[in-house]
C-alpha cells in the first residue's frame, strides 16, 4: 500500500472526510462538539477533537477531554463480575439472594403498564446471568411505560446521581415488583447497578475501589472513575440539550460534585476519556490481555461476546426500534450477528461488539477488522419516566445522523 494514500490499510482522504463531515453537525447547532477516536491494527490513526466542551467559556474540545459515559459503563462492571465468577466467587447461574436477600420472594406486575398492586409470585429467583443480560424482569423509569415508571423515580430517585447508597438503594429497589418474569425478556434496566453492588459486597469495598484495584489501575485508565473530580473540572464536557426544531443548546450539565457520590451507577455513573476507554476496549479486543495485563482469559471473553438472547426475545423491540435485526446480547454488551441486517443501524463485521451511553457515547471493538471506534459526545437525553418512548422524537436529525456517518467513514475506509 502507498504510505501516503493509507494510514495502516486506512484509505486516508476517506478518512479526512470525518472533521468537515462531524463539524458541520456543530456548525448547525445540533452538538456541541465530538471526540472520536480510530484504532487500527496496533497503532491510533486519527483523533478528531471537534466544537467545544463548553460553549459560555468557549472551551474547545481536547483529546483529554473527559465525558460522563453513561451506560458505557456496563461492560467495565460487567468484567468486574466475570473476572470473580472466574475466582469462583459467583457462578452465572446463582441466584443473586446469596448477596442480595432484598430480592428475595419478588412479585410481577400481571401487566408491565398496570397497576403496580396487581401482581403474581415471581417463578423463580434472579440469577447473575439475568442481571448480565437484562432479562431480570427489573426495569429503569425512563424504558418503562404506566405506573411502573413513575414508581421507580420515587422510589430511587435519579437514575445516575441518586441520592441513596448501596444498601438503602437496594432495600427501595427490592421493594419494587419486577416488570417481567425473570429470564423471559430482554428489558433494559438497572440490572448493571445490581450486579455492581454485588460485586461490592462480595470484595467488601466500594464498586469504585473494586473497579480502581481491578481494572482501571492494571490498565492505565487514570482518567475513568465515578467522581468528576474538582481538579478535572476543567476537563469535563458540559451536557447540552437541542430544542426539537430550531433554538442554541442548552446546557444541562450535572452539579459539580464536591465529593465522591454516595451512588456508584455500575450502570452508568462513570466519567471517561477515549484514550481510557480505548485502553478497555483493546483488553476486551485482545480477548482479556492488553500489554501484558490479563484480565480475563480469553474463553471468557469469548463468552461475554456471544449472543445470549432467543430468537423470541431478540424480536421485541428495544427503545421503539427494532434493535436486534443484526445483532444480540451477551454478558454486558452488544454484538453484531448479521453485519447486513446491522448496516441500518450503522457498520461492523460479524463478532464486532460494544455498547452505547444515554448521553450520545459509542465504542465498538471489531475483532476481525482488528479495530476498535471511539466516539464520545455529550448530548442529553431525557432519563425520566416514560422518556424511551421519545427516544426517537428527542434529538436533532444533524445529532441522529453523526455517529453512523462516523461508522460508515470509517468503514468505508477500510474498502
Amino acid at each position: 500500500m502507498d504510505g501516503d494514500a493509507h494510514i495502516g490499510r486506512l484509505d486516508r482522504k476517506a478518512l479526512e472526510q470525518i472533521p468537515p463531515a462531524l463539524q458541520a453537525i456543530v456548525d448547525a447547532g445540533d452538538l456541541s462538539g465530538f471526540v472520536t477516536l480510530v484504532w487500527s491494527r496496533g497503532e491510533v490513526v486519527q483523533v478528531n477533537a471537534i466544537g467545544q466542551r463548553d460553549i459560555a467559556a468557549g472551551k474547545p474540545m481536547t483529546r483529554d477531554t473527559q465525558f460522563r459515559i453513561a451506560s458505557m459503563t456496563k461492560p467495565i462492571t460487567s468484567v468486574a463480575a466475570l473476572m470473580l465468577m472466574e475466582e469462583g466467587k459467583l457462578a452465572l447461574e446463582d441466584p443473586i439472594t446469596r448477596w442480595a436477600p432484598e430480592f428475595s420472594n419478588m412479585r410481577v406486575l400481571k401487566d408491565p403498564a398496570g397497576p403496580v398492586e396487581d401482581t403474581v409470585p415471581a417463578a423463580r429467583d434472579i440469577t447473575i446471568e439475568d442481571l448480565m443480560t437484562h432479562r431480570a424482569g427489573l426495569a429503569y423509569g425512563f424504558t418503562s411505560v404506566g405506573p411502573i415508571a413513575h414508581a421507580y423515580e420515587a422510589a430511587l430517585g435519579a437514575p445516575l446521581l441518586g441520592p441513596y447508597g448501596p444498601d438503602e438503594w437496594m432495600r427501595r429497589l427490592g421493594e419494587l415488583p419486577l416488570t417481567y418474569q425473570p429470564g423471559e425478556r430482554f428489558h433494559y434496566s438497572h440490572a448493571t447497578d445490581v450486579l455492581g453492588f454485588i460485586v461490592a459486597r462480595i470484595e467488601g469495598k466500594s464498586l469504585g475501589e473494586v473497579l480502581k484495584a481491578r481494572i482501571l489501575d492494571p490498565l492505565g485508565m487514570g482518567d475513568t472513575g465515578f467522581w468528576a473530580r474538582p481538579e478535572n473540572a476543567d476537563r469535563l464536557a458540559r451536557l447540552y440539550k437541542a430544542p426539537a426544531e430550531s433554538g442554541p443548546l442548552k446546557d444541562v450539565s450535572y452539579p459539580p460534585e464536591p465529593q465522591p457520590p454516595v451512588f456508584e451507577a455500575g450502570g452508568g455513573g462513570l466519567v471517561s476519556t477515549a484514550d481510557d476507554y480505548l485502553r478497555f476496549a483493546r483488553m476486551l479486543l485482545g480477548r482479556g490481555e492488553l500489554d501484558e495485563v490479563r484480565l480475563l482469559k480469553p474463553e471468557t471473553v469469548d463468552l461475554m461476546t456471544t449472543n445470549r438472547l432467543t430468537d423470541a426475545q431478540r424480536e421485541v423491540p428495544f427503545m421503539g426500534i427494532p434493535f436486534w435485526l443484526g445483532q444480540g446480547f451477551g454478558l454486558g454488551l452488544s454484538v453484531i450477528t448479521d453485519p447486513e441486517k446491522q448496516s441500518w443501524m450503522g457498520a461492523g463485521s460479524k463478532g464486532a461488539f460494544g455498547w452505547p451511553g444515554a448521553f450520545g457515547t459509542w465504542w465498538q471493538a471489531d475483532p476481525a477488522q482488528d479495530l476498535v471506534l471511539i466516539y464520545l459526545i455529550q448530548n442529553s437525553m431525557e432519563l425520566g419516566p416514560e422518556a424511551a418512548s421519545q427516544l426517537a422524537t428527542g434529538q436533532r436529525m444533524g445529532a441522529r445522523a453523526a455517529l453512523p456517518v462516523f461508522q460508515k467513514l470509517v468503514y468505508g475506509a477500510l474498502g
